[in-house]
């Protein structure tokens, strides 16, 4: 029987990109995601942060569990880099 985090770590392995890395721990009954610069030198420079999120037993359950998670890890990859912004129009400058 695979465990919630053995299954989240072989999806894991079905994605790369040049500028993230992607891991997986436990936390609770949950598994946690993390989402992290690739260049840890520009990441400190940069003053980037990690991003993390949860995939609870009811999404790992889910019996398309590959396509939410795909759907899942794509809209935090978008959130991590619309994060990134130093400036947006909606800022408002003293």
């Amino acid at each position: 029987m695979t465990t919630a985090i053995e299954r989240v770590r072989r999806e894991l392995e079905k994605y790369e990109h040049p500028l993230f890395t992607f891991s997986a721990r436990e936390k609770g009954e949950s598994v946690e995601v993390i989402i992290d610069f690739r260049d840890l030198r520009m990441k400190g420079e940069l003053g980037l942060h990690t991003y993390y999120f949860e995939m609870h037993p009811r999404d790992l359950d889910h019996p398309q569990f590959e396509w939410t998670f795909q759907r899942q890890i794509y809209d935090c990859v978008h959130d991590y880099i619309v994060e990134m912004f130093i400036r947006t129009p909606q800022e408002r400058t003293p």
